[in-house]
C-alpha cells in the first residue's frame, strides 16, 4: 500500500506536477487516518499522528515520489455578509467566539449550515445566503499549517470548555 510520506502546503510545490487529485469535501478532507480514493481510481494510505485538514492546493508526496493534490470540492455553506467592513469584522467576532470552521475574504465569511447560526447572524445585523462553494477554512493559530511530514505537526489543543 502506498502511503503519504509528507504534506506540501498550498503555494510551496508546482500544481504541474501533480501526478493525481484527491477531492474532498471539508469533512473528508479532516482526518488522521484513512484510505484516500484518488481521482484515478488508485487509493493511497494518510495515516497522520493528529487530525489535521488538508487544504485545497496542499501536495500529499507519496513514498514513490509522485505528489497529488488536494482539491476542495463544493459544499452547502452560508455566506455571512454585512453592511460595512467593521461590521464584519464584529459578526467574525462572534462566529470565532463559538469555535466554528470559517473561510474569511474581505467581503464574506463562509460557515458551514446552522440554523442557530443564522440566526445569530440576522439578530446582530449581518445577512445570511446560501451558496455552494469550496470550504477551506482558517486553520487556526495552533493548526501547524506550515510544511511538515505525514506523522504529524507537534502542536496541543487545550480546550477551555
Amino acid at each position: 500500500m502506498t502511503r503519504v510520506a509528507e504534506i506540501l502546503p498550498a503555494g510551496s510545490w508546482n500544481e504541474s506536477d501533480a501526478a493525481d487529485i484527491f477531492a474532498a469535501d471539508y469533512e473528508g478532507r479532516h482526518r488522521r487516518r484513512m484510505m484516500l480514493a484518488l481521482r484515478s481510481g488508485a487509493k493511497v494510505l494518510l495515516e497522520l499522528e493528529h487530525a489535521r485538514l488538508l487544504h485545497d492546493g496542499d501536495g500529499l508526496r507519496l513514498e514513490d515520489g509522485r505528489i497529488i493534490r488536494v482539491e476542495a470540492m463544493a459544499e452547502d455553506l452560508m455566506e455571512v455578509t454585512a453592511h460595512d467592513p467593521l461590521h464584519l469584522l464584529r459578526l467574525a467576532w462572534h462566529l470565532g467566539n463559538r469555535h466554528l470552521p470559517a473561510a474569511i475574504g474581505g467581503q464574506r465569511i463562509l460557515v458551514r449550515h446552522d440554523h442557530v447560526i443564522a440566526d445569530m447572524v440576522r439578530g446582530l445585523g449581518g445577512h445570511v445566503h446560501n451558496v455552494r462553494a469550496a470550504f477551506d477554512p482558517e486553520s487556526g493559530a495552533y493548526a501547524g499549517r506550515g510544511a511538515g511530514h505525514a506523522h504529524g505537526d507537534e502542536h496541543h489543543h487545550h480546550s477551555h470548555d
